[in-house]
């Protein structure tokens, strides 16, 4: 009776969690209701203000519900570090050979134009490349691994459950809101191939540090490739 008490409350926990992820971005009326922003002709500049002030609301959100298993994790993860670092490279070396190769699929032999979600990025970090490095490189990376990852794994504790609902829903948080064509859905795979690498990683170490440093180093280098080639 006690375990179903305790999954059940892990069960709500993370729909709270995935709620207050989908929905943070009316955090963003905030601002905008306090500073009059006429979201009509709202510059690129200001939307990455805005993505940036939500972010860091939902950092804090995640911080202080989690703030003890993150503490326990951080500990864990400085001190064995290098071993986790190890581990978990590899599989992000196996999840980015495997979005190299469905996105030359999906871009060049479909001809599917590239993600949609990764244009309107892309338009972000050209307006404001600083704060997108703490956006889109820090804050996102974090706030995502708490999602579909800690919370995640602590729902489903089967090995395969949980990395094939972390691709599934990690994809689609990607690619959902910004598809506009069948193929367009199709990127669910090379983003949630990332997904799915990370989830192993952190299945493999046990410490959520590990693939949030990933993520953030994934993220980070993209973005100082897309400043230093445009």
């Amino acid at each position: 009776m006690e375990k179903k008490y305790e999954k059940t409350k892990l069960i709500i926990k993370g729909v709270l969690i995935l709620c207050i992820f989908y929905f943070s971005v009316y955090l963003q009326y905030i601002p905008i209701k306090l500073f009059n922003i006429d979201i009509k002709n709202m510059s690129d500049t200001m939307s990455v203000v805005l993505s940036t002030f939500s972010s860091v609301i939902i950092f804090f959100i995640f911080f202080i519900i989690y703030r003890k298993d993150l503490k326990k994790d951080f500990k864990d993860f400085w001190k064995n570090k290098e071993e986790y670092m190890d581990i978990g490279i590899r599989y992000w070396i196996i999840g980015l050979l495997i979005m190299f190769i469905t996105n030359y699929i999906l871009n060049i032999i479909l001809k599917a134009g590239g993600a949609n979600n990764e244009k309107v990025v892309q338009t972000m970090i050209k307006s404001f490349p600083l704060l997108m490095i703490i956006d889109a490189g820090i804050l996102a990376p974090f706030n995502e691994e708490i999602v579909f990852r800690k919370t995640l794994k602590d729902v489903f504790k089967n090995k395969w459950i949980f990395i094939i609902s972390s691709f599934i829903l990690f994809g689609g948080a990607h690619v959902i809101n910004s598809s506009k064509t069948v193929i367009d859905y199709l990127f669910i795979i090379p983003y949630g191939a990332l997904g799915a690498s990370l989830a192993y990683a952190y299945y493999k170490t046990n410490n959520i540090f590990t693939s949030i440093s990933l993520h953030m180093i994934h993220n980070t280098i993209l973005i100082l490739i897309s400043i230093l080639i445009r």
